[in-house]
């Protein structure tokens, strides 16, 4: 199997429209609108959307007013725009995990992996894309939305390719995508002693056995090769 079949797509999905019609072209732009979204998500993080503010995310940046609205309009804009941005980079970093291996059920134990361990690193992830729902709610549906699609495409090519069981591919995305939620928040916000390959080793279990007893399960404790 490709890499590219076996991971979730890191085709990049446009941002904000705000953000598109103002993006940068240099790389010294590209540098600045970066430092910006990274200093949005510890500002949005920390604060919360509502006690957050613009001043308090140039602050954070080491730039000007002025330099926020060389690329956005808003408080509400940056807000959308980093909520499309987690979500191109957690995309990225699953894939980039995931390149090279050589199965679909691999891929899920691998990526699942990958995504606790990003969320390790961006605990602020949770709260913005949480609070998403009550301030820009079509970005927090798109923000699950892409990942659906990407993860219902890779289901299908997987079965096409004997690797998984045909059948029912967008429902297997979004409870596999809701899987992965909660053994992130409880495994990487709420607690993160546990090593990352250990819970993805358990949830990769219930993936490729489900909860029926079946021949050549592994007995508990005994993980996943």
């Amino acid at each position: 199997m490709t890499a590219k079949a076996a991971s979730v797509s890191v085709a990049d999905v446009p941002v904000a429209d705000a953000v598109l019609s103002k993006a940068p072209r240099t790389e010294r732009g590209k540098r600045t609108l970066r430092k910006l979204l990274d200093a949005a998500a510890a500002e949005f993080g920390e604060r919360g959307y509502h006690d957050a503010s613009i001043s308090g995310i140039t602050q954070r940046a080491g730039a000007a007013l002025g330099t926020f609205y060389t690329y956005f309009d808003s408080k509400e804009q940056v807000f959308r725009a980093l909520v499309d941005d987690m979500g191109r980079l957690t995309r990225q970093h699953i894939a980039e995990r995931v390149t090279g291996t050589s199965d679909r059920l691999t891929a899920e134990r691998l990526g699942l992996e990958a995504f606790i361990d990003f969320v390790r690193g961006h605990k602020d992830l949770y709260r913005i894309v949480m609070e998403a729902q009550f301030v820009a709610e079509d970005a927090y549906r798109n923000y699950y939305r892409v990942f659906a699609e990407a993860y219902r495409r890779n289901l299908v090519q997987a079965s096409a390719k004997g690797e998984i069981s045909p059948g029912h591919e967008e429902e297997r995305a979004w409870a596999l995508i809701g899987m992965s939620v909660f053994l992130g928040l409880r495994y990487a916000v709420w607690s993160d002693e546990r090593p990352a390959a250990e819970i993805a080793a358990a949830a990769a279990d219930l993936i490729t056995f489900g909860l029926s007893p079946q021949r050549g399960a592994p007995q508990r404790g005994e993980g996943m090769s």
